[in-house]
């Protein structure tokens, strides 16, 4: 299917939530917890023609290559405490429970966490049990490169490959679920909604250090947010967070041949699309949108686009030469915004931001698209303002 773009009748930006940012107060008790960078992009501002660009760059985050674990950590902890019992182990969400805590609830009642993955969402999960001492159970797709299974089990988890695609990744975690597994997806499904909702609630954190971050700087406020989407929890967070903002577009990406949210937006409900999705943008491979996140996303996006893999090594190209080291997914907002950036009309007025939400995970690949800037792009100190 041809790349296409999709202005989204159903847009009303200014009815989304405010974003729930009980969050932070957890995340600042994780291990290595520390505000990612906010980059300037000044290579991929002249390919786009536009003043600036900043990418929060996610290539790094409590150790691992991706802002998965924001999500991941919370809805956990979320889940673990309401497992355990929550009518004796009362807690508060301005003042969330520590991990030594919630260790000490789990000590008499130890369970397994299950998740289903593209890659980076159940390394989260694994590496939230194993801070907690738990077991986990990941399952993935059976397309999934060996790079990122074998970071998964790094994690000490047990994986279980599955045959098929995402879609029957999450129907086979959805099956464990029981008194003793406790499933951390970041999709939803009727009668599973809850610990989605509390995943997009987790990345509420990444857009306040966003904002927080431009705000104290006096940078430029964006005028483009650019989003990638897979089921669409990211993408429901970053509607919470810049919707209700001046920017005058937010642009919503998919793969051609995982087009789930835009096909939805054409029907008018959330709609399965047939598979296979295999994009090489491996974390938006994702065939149905999520209950949980589709109102956010439908309204607070204006226009839908899709792009080819090709438009995604190009932009992890860019990025690189910008010092960032991006992955297929982590590259997917910037692909969509190089693929359309005529037709959306961007121009030096606009100040554009995209998230980088995950670095290399697929080492190999990466050196096939990036090969002379490789260096560039991995050798860039993380912590670098």
């Amino acid at each position: 299917m041809p790349t296409r773009i999709i202005p989204n009748p159903y847009v009303d930006r200014q009815s989304l939530p405010d974003p729930d940012r009980h969050s932070t107060a957890f995340h600042r008790g994780l291990p290595g917890y520390r505000p990612t960078p906010l980059r300037s992009a000044p290579a991929v501002a002249a390919a786009l023609g536009v003043g600036s660009v900043l990418v929060k760059d996610e290539s790094s985050r409590m150790g691992m290559p991706s802002f998965k674990i924001l999500g991941a950590s919370w809805a956990t902890y979320r889940a673990l405490v309401d497992h355990v019992d929550p009518v004796t182990t009362p807690h508060t969400l301005d003042e969330p429970r520590t991990l030594d805590e919630l260790r000490t609830l789990l000590a008499g009642r130890p369970v397994t966490l299950v998740a289903a993955t593209d890659g980076n969402h159940g390394r989260a999960v694994a590496r939230m049990a194993r801070l907690l001492g738990q077991a986990a159970t990941i399952l993935v797709p059976d397309d999934m490169v060996g790079a990122r299974r074998q970071a998964i089990l790094a994690e000490g988890a047990d994986l279980r490959v599955v045959r098929g695609g995402y879609d029957d990744a999450i129907a086979a975690s959805a099956a464990l679920a029981d008194a003793d597994h406790v499933v951390i997806s970041d999709t939803a499904w009727p009668g599973y909604t809850e610990v989605p909702g509390w995943v997009i609630d987790g990345y509420a954190t990444l857009t306040a250090e966003i904002i927080d971050r431009i705000d104290a700087e006096r940078l430029p406020q964006p005028t483009v947010v650019a989003a990638q989407i897979g089921v669409g929890a990211f993408a429901a967070a970053i509607a919470r967070g810049f919707g209700r903002s001046a920017a005058r577009i937010l642009v919503g990406v998919e793969p051609t041949r995982a087009d789930c949210v835009t096909v939805s937006i054409e029907q008018g409900v959330p709609t399965t699309i047939p598979g296979p999705q295999d994009s090489a943008m491996a974390g938006l491979n994702c065939g149905t949108p999520s209950l949980t996140a589709w109102p956010d996303v439908s309204r607070g996006f204006d226009t839908f686009v899709t792009v080819e893999d090709a438009d995604a090594e190009e932009a992890m190209r860019l990025l690189a030469a910008d010092g960032i080291p991006a992955g297929e997914s982590g590259a997917a907002g910037l692909a969509g915004l190089l693929r359309h950036h005529r037709a959306l009309g961007l121009g030096t007025d606009d100040h554009v931001l995209i998230v980088s939400t995950e670095g290399v995970t697929d080492p190999d690949n990466y050196r096939r698209i990036c090969g002379d800037v490789l260096s560039a792009g991995l050798t860039r100190t993380q912590e670098e303002a």
